[in-house]
């Protein structure tokens, strides 16, 4: 049977748990010649509380991702804290919908393509590790842009950006330029407590199923349909607006 630990989490995986039993062993020991009852268990409780945890960050659970060409899915577990039309120059090239998604330190951190696309570059930036709660974080915390592009109609492009929080320090991405990446399949994380972002161009035929406040999983929750050409005809003019909550 599979271990459920991410791959992604090498090797603070490895070493992280083996550095806490190697600390609970040590006040064992100490146990025996200085440490008071109280004080012992209270420090093994703390180390097992931390362990726990820490396996718990790393966990990666089986999901059933939906097969739908209509949908985007989210790219991360966490939070909806904000839904808002920008401008997106770089890569969009126009209007853009971002939804922004807070994952705490409790969180699944693993990152999720939210349709099947083609990895078509990256954009790396350095910064800071403010709390990634705040959508202001996005501006000048450390971040990675994935830039994707839909294999099914429309194809549009797509960004999922990785950016770090307050206690994140490590993004990881193993998407390669040129790979075409499956719906829900997992590209990296990013470690202890971070923020995700999806854009996508503002459009009618594309309908933000999400609120703010909205908890969401990655591989899961649908954040994102495509309207039909039929559903359009159908939709007086003045609906043919993206719904952003």
């Amino acid at each position: 049977m599979r271990i459920p630990l991410t791959r992604f989490g090498l090797p603070q995986v490895a070493t992280f748990p083996a550095v806490l039993l190697g600390l609970m062993l040590l006040t064992a020991l100490g146990r025996v010649f200085f440490l008071s009852f109280w004080l012992f268990w209270v420090i093994e409780a703390f180390l097992l509380v931390l362990l726990v945890w820490v396996l718990l960050f790393f966990r990666d659970p089986y999901r059933e991702t939906p097969k739908d060409d209509s949908i985007l899915l989210s790219p991360a577990d966490g939070k909806i804290t904000d839904i808002e039309i920008i401008d997106e120059p770089d890569f969009i090239g126009g209007k853009a919908l971002r939804i922004g998604i807070f994952l705490s330190v409790f969180n699944v951190h693993i990152n999720r393509s939210p349709c099947e696309a083609i990895v078509e570059g990256f954009c790396y930036k350095k910064g800071k590790y403010k709390n990634a709660l705040y959508p202001e974080s996005a501006r000048v915390n450390e971040s990675n842009a994935v830039y994707l592009r839909r294999v099914a109609q429309p194809e549009d492009r797509l960004v999922v950006r990785q950016i770090s929080g307050a206690i994140a320090r490590r993004i990881v991405c193993k998407a390669q330029k040129g790979a075409v990446l499956r719906i829900g399949e997992k590209f990296g994380m990013i470690k202890f407590g971070s923020r995700t972002e999806l854009y996508l161009c503002a459009s009618e035929t594309a309908e933000c199923m999400v609120k703010k406040g909205q908890k969401v999983k990655a591989g899961l929750t649908v954040m994102v349909k495509y309207k039909i050409a039929e559903d359009i005809k159908n939709v007086p003019d003045e609906a043919n607006t993206v719904d952003i909550g």
